[in-house]
């Protein structure tokens, strides 16, 4: 399997990582995870339990994918974050799981901009 992790990158060995993966440096990746073939994930990003990205996505800097919502109804149920393939999530915007749907989703061929946040239950794309 071809993956290139920058040695300060922090990514779980229960992590289900395709083929041709770039993690760069101080990015942190939990368990519950599934990312695509061809994905780039830059710089101190954090994708976190419940993520799943498709190929060939590129993830900016400090950007964080699938966190606990902001929703005060949140009990922490399962929950995901589904991002379809060639979809661009820029510096700092974040994407949080959802509560009552069970899932956020963010489509194919999107891009989310600098400082963007798709909140909870969202469908985007």
């Amino acid at each position: 399997m071809n993956i290139n992790v920058h040695p300060t990158a922090i990514v779980s060995p229960n992590a289900k990582i395709g083929e041709n993966v770039e993690i760069g440096p101080f990015a942190i990746i939990e368990d519950d995870v599934v990312i695509g073939n061809g994905t780039k994930i830059m710089a101190g990003a954090y994708i976190a339990n419940g993520a799943r990205i498709g190929n060939d996505c590129r993830i900016f800097q400090y950007a964080v994918i699938a966190t606990e919502p902001q929703d005060l109804k949140y009990e922490n149920e399962k929950s995901e974050v589904f991002i379809g393939d060639r979809t661009v999530i820029r510096e700092f915007a974040t994407i949080h799981r959802a509560t009552s749907t069970g899932k956020t989703t963010v489509g194919s061929d999107c891009l989310i901009m600098a400082y963007c946040h798709v909140a909870h239950d969202c469908i985007v794309g």
